[in-house]
Order: C-alpha cells, then structure tokens, then sequence
C-alpha cells in the first residue's frame, strides 16, 4: 500500500494528513496505542515542515509519503526549505532546556517511532514503524 500527498505550507492543512493517516490505519488494521503512535509522531514532523522548514510559506510544498510493507510502516515528510542538523538540537529534558520553546517534537517522534532518519541536507525525515499489526 503506498499514499503520497502534497499540501500547501499552511498548519490548517494537518486535517488532510491526519485522514490520510486515518485511512491508512484502518486500511491495515492497527492497533489503538500503534495508531497514536503514527498519528502524533506524523503531525509533529508535517508540522516541523511547516513551519520550520518551510517558514509557513503556502507557496511551498510539503510531500508526505505513506507506505507499508511486510508489516512495516514509513512515512517520508519532506519540506522545500533549507534543512536543519537534527545532532544540533538540544535533548528537552535537561534541565538547562525544560523551558525552550523548540526541540519537544523531535525528542517526542524518537521515542514514539522505530526509527527516525533525517536526509543529509535534513529537509526530510523517515518515519518508521516495525511490526505495526500486533
């Protein structure tokens, strides 16, 4: 099963990932806690795109791509912007950084995912999720 969806760089546009991701989940048959997991973990990195990579410019646009395979889950969000070092972000639990306004997200889909990967100009990132159907 593959999706792939293309939306302007406006934050309202999330309604159109999250019923892609609706669709998809209920396509493969996930589980509740899997299905918040892909939900919140896709939102965060829509969101990221938006705003930090694409700088809530609707002329830009943010590619979401959804597939599943052998009970495998990856969605691949990527941004026109100019990309980020993911390494450069501070880990939101330390205590010199509880009140930061940035980096909660990232640390947020690490622990909800398998796998997380950033492309080498870090416009892109991998999402994925093994053993998706218990």
């Amino acid at each position: 099963m593959y999706k792939k969806i293309k939306i302007e760089s406006n934050i309202v546009n999330l309604r159109i990932v999250e019923n892609a991701i609706d669709e998809t989940t209920n396509e493969i048959g996930i589980t509740q806690d899997n299905y918040g997991k892909v939900l919140v973990s896709t939102l965060e990195a829509v969101n990221n795109a938006i705003i930090h990579g694409n700088k809530s410019n609707p002329e830009k646009i943010v590619d979401i791509e959804i597939a599943f395979k052998s009970n495998n889950l990856k969605i691949k969000i990527t941004d026109e912007g100019i990309g980020f070092r993911p390494e450069e972000i501070k880990d939101p639990t330390m205590p010199e950084n509880l009140e930061a306004l940035n980096g909660r997200g990232i640390f947020l889909m690490s622990h909800l995912a398998d796998k997380i990967r950033y492309s080498k100009r870090g416009n892109r990132v991998t999402i994925t999720f093994n053993n998706i159907i218990s």
